[in-house]
């Protein structure tokens, strides 16, 4: 479970990655397809519009900590929506590891193994949402009459 501590590490972190935001994407993806290529065929050739969609994404999710309440919802909803961009549960947590090679590069010494710990926590809490939101979901077939 998230403490206040954790939130406010994770969101005092945030603000050190907005500034180099553009370059934070292009780190994550980079680190994503290489530690699963065939990851790649899942997005677009756009990766810079792809990195700003994330980053607004993680920003929204970052701020939203102090409401899980609001923020499951929402989270519940893009777990959804990725079951039709054909993401499995098993990649989230190739995910999960990205994102935390990511900040480790990009935050260096302000990614404290505290750090480390309180995102974790925010991704495990948040990814785990996803994929029950996601679990048994079955997109609506779109019928052509």
């Amino acid at each position: 479970m998230l403490t206040q501590e954790q939130i406010a590490l994770v969101q005092e972190n945030w603000k050190a990655v907005v500034p180099i935001k553009e370059v934070a994407a292009e780190i994550f993806y980079g680190r994503l397809f290489e530690l699963d290529p065939t990851l790649k065929e899942l997005f677009p050739d756009d990766m810079a519009e792809q990195g700003k969609k994330l980053m607004q994404t993680l920003g929204v999710a970052v701020g939203s900590l102090r409401d899980l309440e609001g923020l499951v919802p929402v989270v519940q909803d893009l777990g959804r929506r990725h079951v039709d961009y054909k993401v499995t549960s098993e990649m989230y947590s190739t995910v999960g590891q990205a994102l935390l090679d990511t900040l480790e590069k990009g935050l260096g010494d302000a990614f404290t193994p505290e750090a480390k710990e309180a995102w974790t926590e925010v991704y495990v809490t948040l990814s785990t949402v996803m994929i029950e939101a996601a679990d048994g979901y079955q997109p609506e077939e779109v019928s052509v009459a």
